[in-house]
C-alpha cells in the first residue's frame, strides 16, 4: 500500500508537527511544506481553528502531485478523533496512551499512532496498531530508541519532543522511522527543501521499520 501512512513517513523520516497562532497560518506552513517535498504532516488539536485548516490541507496535494497525508496530534477524545476524520485526516497522534481514541480508530479503520514513554505503554501501542509515538522523546535521547527496536524490532516508533533539525540523524540512526520536528525547520524555501531531500529514503525501502529505518544517517 504506497500510501499508506506508515510508508509515506518511513520513506519521508521527518514528520513536522505544526502547532500555529490559527488555520491560516496552519494552512500556509503546510502549503510551504508540501512545495518542499514533505507529503505527511502532522496538525495538531492545539491549534485554534484545526478542523478548518484540515479541512483545507487535506485537498492539497505534494510537490509530485500526491495527495497529501494530512494528520492530527494532540488528539486524546473520542470527539476529537471523530472530527479529525470527517475532516480528512489520514492519520491520529495522541501525545499518550488514549484507550479512548484507540477504540474511536478502530471503530473507523483509521490510523492511529498512540503516544507512550515507557517500554510497556510503548509495546501496547505497537502491539495494536504497528505503530508508536515515542514522548516526550528527549528525555530518554537516541539511545532510548536504540533499547527499544531491539525489543521491537519491526515497530514504526515516531520520537518527538525537543529534537532539533539537525539532531534527526543521530535517532534515525538509533532505530526511528521518522522523526517529528515541531521546531527549528527552515522558513527559506530552497532550505526546507534541502532537509526533506537530504532526509528521504528510496521508495524501495518499504515500511522502514526494523533496523533498515536506521541503518543510514
Amino acid at each position: 500500500m504506497s500510501h499508506h501512512p506508515y510508508e509515506v513517513l518511513a520513506a519521508q523520516r521527518l514528520l513536522p508537527v505544526l502547532r500555529d497562532a490559527d488555520a491560516d497560518e496552519a494552512v500556509r506552513r503546510t502549503t510551504a511544506l508540501l512545495a518542499a517535498g514533505c507529503r505527511a504532516v502532522e496538525l495538531t488539536t492545539s491549534t485554534p481553528g484545526w478542523a478548518e485548516a484540515l479541512t483545507r490541507t487535506a485537498a492539497l496535494d505534494d510537490a509530485q502531485g500526491r495527495p497529501a497525508l494530512m494528520g492530527v496530534g494532540t488528539v486524546t477524545t473520542a470527539a476529537q478523533a471523530g472530527t479529525a476524520l470527517d475532516a480528512g485526516a489520514a492519520f491520529l497522534i495522541s501525545p499518550y496512551p488514549a484507550p479512548e481514541v484507540r477504540e474511536a480508530a478502530r471503530l473507523r479503520q483509521a490510523v492511529f499512532i498512540e503516544g507512550g514513554f515507557t517500554p510497556g505503554e510503548i509495546a501496547a501501542a505497537v502491539r495494536a496498531a504497528g505503530a508508536a509515538k515515542v514522548f516526550p522523546a528527549h528525555v530518554g535521547g537516541p539511545g532510548f530508541v536504540r533499547s527499544l527496536r531491539a525489543v521491537l524490532p519491526d515497530a514504526v516508533l515516531i520520537p518527538t519532543g525537543g529534537i532539533r533539525p539537525a539532531e534527526v540523524p543521530d535517532w534515525l540512526a538509533a532505530g526511528a522511522t521518522a522523526v517529528g520536528i515541531g521546531n527549528g525547520l527552515p522558513d527559506d524555501p530552497a532550505e526546507l527543501a534541502a532537509v526533506f531531500a537530504g532526509l528521504a529514503r528510496p521508495r524501495a525501502a518499504g515500511m522502514g521499520a526494523g533496523a533498515g529505518a536506521g541503518a543510514e544517517a
